[in-house]
């Protein structure tokens, strides 16, 4: 892994939660959805990633790339005819990655009905054009609500690293059974 670029000083002023809230909105149309009418799983995702990068290009100010979908919660269907409206922000930034919070409404066009249908948290990590990290400027949270993000931002992230460590040592155990067996 190539170390981090130098970024300059200018570039890495800290930034308020609120310098890089997006928000995108989508009609839901045939094409969409699945048999049964309901927006695919697979094209919310797309659209969350979008709004996600969306936050994270505002706050890095750089190339960004999405290194990990840390968590989704699908919690009710959306339909046919609904509009999307999906809201995110940076809520943690580290050396090069920044975690991104992601929330998801469904409009029923003809009640007006809002509902909150998904949420989910993303890495993604900044680089310059030739692909090495840079670093990323710091967040900084103003209202209780972003504070909190930010606190559990640091708790996912010693989440994830501890299940990439667990991975890479089962990895390492089934090498060594493997190799065992063939000798």
């Amino acid at each position: 892994m190539n170390p981090p670029e130098v970024t300059p000083a200018s570039s890495l002023i800290p930034r308020t939660v609120a310098n890089s809230q997006s928000e995108m909105t989508e009609l839901i149309l045939p094409n969409d959805t699945n048999v049964l009418g309901n927006l695919l799983g697979g094209r919310l995702m797309h659209y969350i990633d979008m709004t996600g990068a969306m936050a994270a290009y505002r706050h890095a100010r750089t190339y960004i790339v999405t290194a990990a979908m840390d968590h989704i919660d699908f919690i009710q269907p959306v339909h046919l005819g609904n509009l999307i409206t999906l809201k995110s922000s940076v809520n943690r930034a580290f050396t090069t990655s920044m975690e991104v919070g992601v929330k998801v409404w469904a409009e029923d066009t003809q009640t007006g009905k809002v509902l909150h249908v998904a949420s989910a948290f993303l890495v993604f990590v900044a680089i310059d054009k030739q692909g090495r990290r840079v670093r990323v400027p710091e967040v900084i949270p103003e209202t209780p609500e972003e504070q909190r993000h930010y606190a559990d931002a640091l708790l996912r992230r010693e989440h994830r690293e501890a299940e990439a460590a667990r991975r890479k040592q089962e990895k390492a155990a089934h090498r060594e059974r493997e190799a065992a067996n063939v000798e």
